[in-house]
């Protein structure tokens, strides 16, 4: 399952949020793509470990300034 933040977006924004479900959770980011295109990233993750993969991913990559 391919949930690679750094697939859809080069830099994020300095802010996520996260929405908790009964089912699991949802991570919404933004940021920009590799055309430097301003975009919205929204990932389902099924338990904590992977919404802690994502939020890693996320803090890897630079900062949209």
């Amino acid at each position: 399952m391919s949930t690679k933040v750094g697939d859809k977006l080069v830099k994020v924004s300095e802010n996520f949020t996260v929405y908790r479900y009964d089912n699991g959770f949802m991570i919404e980011v933004s940021g920009r793509d590799p055309d430097e295109e301003y975009k919205y990233s929204k990932i389902l993750c099924s338990d904590e470990d992977e919404l802690l993969t994502i939020i890693k991913e996320i803090n890897s990559l630079p900062l949209d300034e």
